[in-house]
Protein backbone atom coordinates (compact mmCIF):
# COMPACT_ATOMS: atom_id res chain seq x y z
CA UNK A 1 0.00 0.00 0.00
CA UNK A 2 2.16 2.71 -1.26
CA UNK A 3 -0.55 5.26 -1.74
CA UNK A 4 -0.63 4.97 2.24
CA UNK A 5 2.61 5.59 3.25
CA UNK A 6 2.82 8.35 0.51
CA UNK A 7 0.10 10.02 2.22
CA UNK A 8 1.09 9.73 5.93
CA UNK A 9 4.61 11.16 4.88
CA UNK A 10 3.48 14.08 2.93
CA UNK A 11 0.38 14.61 6.17
CA UNK A 12 3.58 14.62 8.42
CA UNK A 13 5.16 17.05 6.29
CA UNK A 14 2.46 19.20 6.28
CA UNK A 15 2.62 19.60 9.78
CA UNK A 16 6.30 19.76 10.32
CA UNK A 17 6.47 16.98 12.24
CA UNK A 18 9.30 14.39 12.29
CA UNK A 19 8.98 10.46 12.00
CA UNK A 20 10.08 10.34 15.75
CA UNK A 21 7.38 12.69 17.04
CA UNK A 22 4.80 11.08 15.14
CA UNK A 23 5.75 7.57 16.82
CA UNK A 24 5.60 9.77 20.11
CA UNK A 25 2.22 10.53 19.46
CA UNK A 26 0.93 7.08 18.26
CA UNK A 27 3.06 5.18 21.00
CA UNK A 28 4.76 3.12 18.46
CA UNK A 29 8.88 3.24 16.91
CA UNK A 30 10.14 5.58 14.86
CA UNK A 31 11.20 2.18 12.79
CA UNK A 32 7.30 1.39 12.75
CA UNK A 33 6.79 4.88 10.77
CA UNK A 34 9.18 4.79 8.73
CA UNK A 35 8.08 0.88 7.45
CA UNK A 36 4.59 2.66 6.91
CA UNK A 37 5.93 5.44 4.93
CA UNK A 38 7.97 2.92 2.49
CA UNK A 39 4.98 0.84 2.37
CA UNK A 40 6.75 -2.56 4.09
CA UNK A 41 4.08 -2.38 7.09
CA UNK A 42 0.62 -1.18 7.00
CA UNK A 43 -1.22 0.00 10.72
CA UNK A 44 -3.91 -1.81 12.46
CA UNK A 45 -7.34 -0.29 12.85
CA UNK A 46 -6.90 1.18 15.77
CA UNK A 47 -3.69 2.59 14.86
CA UNK A 48 -5.21 3.81 11.31
CA UNK A 49 -7.81 5.84 12.90
CA UNK A 50 -5.60 7.44 15.84
CA UNK A 51 -3.52 8.70 12.59
CA UNK A 52 -6.99 10.19 10.68
CA UNK A 53 -7.57 11.74 13.99
CA UNK A 54 -3.79 13.52 14.54
CA UNK A 55 -3.74 14.79 10.90
CA UNK A 56 -7.93 15.67 10.92
CA UNK A 57 -8.33 13.46 7.68
CA UNK A 58 -10.93 10.41 6.90
CA UNK A 59 -9.17 6.96 7.22
CA UNK A 60 -10.45 6.36 3.39
CA UNK A 61 -8.18 9.31 2.16
CA UNK A 62 -5.32 7.85 4.49
CA UNK A 63 -6.37 4.70 1.98
CA UNK A 64 -6.77 6.66 -1.06
CA UNK A 65 -10.70 5.36 -1.65
CA UNK A 66 -11.27 9.29 -1.05
CA UNK A 67 -9.67 12.04 -2.18
CA UNK A 68 -11.19 14.49 -0.57
CA UNK A 69 -8.88 16.22 2.40
CA UNK A 70 -10.96 17.88 5.23
CA UNK A 71 -9.82 21.04 6.40
CA UNK A 72 -9.94 22.58 9.76
CA UNK A 73 -11.53 25.47 10.62
CA UNK A 74 -11.51 25.54 14.08
CA UNK A 75 -10.38 29.35 16.06
CA UNK A 76 -11.25 31.25 12.58
CA UNK A 77 -13.77 33.82 12.02
CA UNK A 78 -16.79 33.10 10.24
CA UNK A 79 -14.93 35.55 7.86
CA UNK A 80 -12.22 34.06 7.44
CA UNK A 81 -14.05 31.25 6.72
CA UNK A 82 -15.81 32.59 4.11
CA UNK A 83 -12.96 34.19 2.47
CA UNK A 84 -11.21 30.65 2.27
CA UNK A 85 -14.49 29.42 0.56
CA UNK A 86 -14.07 31.79 -1.59
CA UNK A 87 -10.74 31.70 -2.85
CA UNK A 88 -11.18 27.82 -2.76
CA UNK A 89 -14.63 28.39 -5.59
CA UNK A 90 -12.25 30.58 -7.56
CA UNK A 91 -9.29 28.18 -7.72
CA UNK A 92 -11.73 25.39 -8.78
CA UNK A 93 -12.94 28.32 -11.50
CA UNK A 94 -9.56 28.90 -12.78
CA UNK A 95 -8.31 25.37 -12.89
CA UNK A 96 -11.14 24.53 -15.11
CA UNK A 97 -10.94 27.22 -17.28
CA UNK A 98 -14.00 29.06 -16.54
CA UNK A 99 -14.02 32.67 -15.92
Amino acid sequence: MVDFGNTLKSLRLQKNMTQAQLSQKLGLTKSVISAYETGLRLPSYDVLIHISKIFNVSTDYLLGVEQKQNVDFSGLTEDEISAILHLIKVMKRNRSGVT
